[in-house]
């Protein structure tokens, strides 16, 4: 490895001792007495035994190869980012749909609900569908036909699929859009490419199942609330002229912007003053200050990879764009999902960013990667959702380097997610549980040569301290 290694890596071994380490581990496993002549059976299992140990000797060499390959941060992307977000691997046939459909808030409407195995839909997502059930294709066919919106919701318990839809949804979910679908036959079997975005939050009320087998749920629109600033009732009216503009209007780049962001928070929350509280307890709960604050930390994650100036600029629809790019659980995206205030939900986000320093293994717990290893090969973001070819969406996360992972299988560019560049799929080192895939050029001018695409399931952010239960932030 190179001299910059983190000290906590893992000391990778040269091949010869490798071999050494897995023949003390095969002769301390052998059974019997090896005086005595071996029976077929036994003389069998020696061979058993020895295939193991050259596929496994294989696996570690492979990932040593693996850690010394990748060293530094990519300093240059020539990669386009907007590839990723055209989804092309379902197809330049689907069509396209125009407008858009905004319900009423805090409305109560019937809509067609569908739930897959580990997708939790944010506001502003992609979603990309590969549909095979008959029953929902002939879903989609009756929202492509109405309004185009359905109701995605979390199955809480995804595992059994035989349980009843009822109760198994979570109470929130969020309204998808389809802007693009295409049916086509094969073989007698009808299938579906779709291409949906998560639009408004819902509150399932009730739920019915139609005779066609169809779920359709009773929801409530809900609200999305624009808070006034802490400061609101303290202003002095007369003192208009001297407080600051919106962050999201245009701001001087280079040395002046620290000056100009200094000036503005001075006056910002100059209205303190008139108050008992000081001026630091209103930051806390300032949307504009707790972006400012999660977007320095996502510069630690993200460096320049992310074009923070296409983000959106209002903190709900920001908030919801951290959330949909953080690794978190199922459990921990549903409660983010969860939260009306979108001060609030910055705050668990910025607690998140602040504490989190490892993405380890879902199942077993070994560190896979830093969080500074994350970096964005989208126009999305550094996670997105994805569709294989037998219809399991996953949530995507990108990084320059992992370690503690072995390669399975040849690379592949039939249906990269990112074309140009070819996979293969990853397993943990330690429970060879399925995180995701490796990802190489197929051509040289593409920077950078390689990356790493982990699922949103198989990794968990490690926190500095030892529970990995997180509070919420009162507010």
């Amino acid at each position: 490895m190179a001299d910059d290694m983190d000290e906590d890596e893992e000391q990778l071994l040269p091949v010869h001792e490798l071999e050494e380490e897995l023949s003390e581990e095969e002769s301390g496993n052998s059974m019997g007495d090896q005086e005595e002549a071996d029976s077929p059976e036994e003389e069998e299992e020696e061979d058993h035994l020895h295939v193991g140990f050259l596929r496994r000797l294989h696996l570690r060499i492979r990932s040593r190869r693996d850690h010394d390959r990748v060293e530094k941060r990519p300093t240059k992307i020539t990669y386009d980012p907007s590839l990723p977000t055209a989804h092309s691997y379902l197809g330049s046939d689907l069509e396209e749909y125009s407008g858009r459909t905004v319900l009423d808030e805090d409305t109560f409407i019937s809509l067609p609900l569908l739930h897959l195995p580990g997708v939790i839909l944010l506001p502003g997502q992609t979603l990309p569908l590969h549909l095979f059930n008959q029953r929902i294709i002939s879903m989609m066919k009756h929202v492509i036909q109405n309004n185009r919106t359905f109701g995605m919701v979390h199955d809480t318990q995804s595992h059994d699929m035989r349980t009843g839809v009822e109760g198994s949804m979570s109470a929130i979910g969020t309204t998808a859009e389809i802007f693009s679908a295409k049916e086509e036959e094969d073989s007698g079997v009808e299938t579906m490419r779709v291409k949906a975005m998560g639009r408004q939050r819902f509150q399932v009320m009730d739920t019915r199942r139609q005779t066609d087998g169809i779920v359709v749920g009773t929801v409530r629109i809900i609200t999305e609330p624009e808070l006034p600033g802490a400061l609101e009732g303290a202003q002095l009216s007369s003192r208009n002229r001297l407080r600051p503009i919106p962050l999201q209007l245009q701001q001087p780049s280079g040395p002046e912007r620290m000056q100009w962001l200094r000036e503005r928070r001075k006056r910002h929350l100059g209205a303190a003053n008139w108050t008992w509280l000081p001026p630091w307890v209103y930051e806390m709960y300032d949307a504009e200050v707790l972006m400012l604050h999660i977007k320095a930390e996502l510069r630690s994650w993200y460096e320049d990879s992310v074009k923070f100036h296409t983000l959106p600029s209002n903190p709900s629809g920001f908030s919801f764009w951290v959330a949909s790019n953080l690794p978190l659980n199922d459990t921990q995206r549903l409660k983010l999902l969860e939260i009306n205030c979108p001060v609030q939900r910055l705050r668990l986000e910025l607690d998140t960013l602040r504490k989190c320093t490892m993405l380890n293994c879902t199942r077993c717990g070994l560190d896979i990667a830093n969080k500074s290893d994350v970096f964005s090969m989208s126009l999305d973001g550094p996670m997105a959702a994805y569709v294989n070819p037998a219809g399991y969406v996953h949530d995507t996360l990108t990084l320059y380097r992992a370690h503690n992972l072995n390669l399975v299988g040849r690379p592949s560019q039939e249906n990269s997610w990112f074309p140009g560049y070819a996979w293969t799929i990853l397993q943990c080192r330690h429970c060879d549980g399925h995180m995701g895939w490796k990802f190489t050029a197929a051509k040289r001018k593409l920077k950078p040569e390689m990356f790493w695409g982990l699922t949103r399931s198989a990794v968990q952010p490690g926190f500095k301290e030892a529970s990995q239960e997180r509070e919420m932030p009162l507010i």
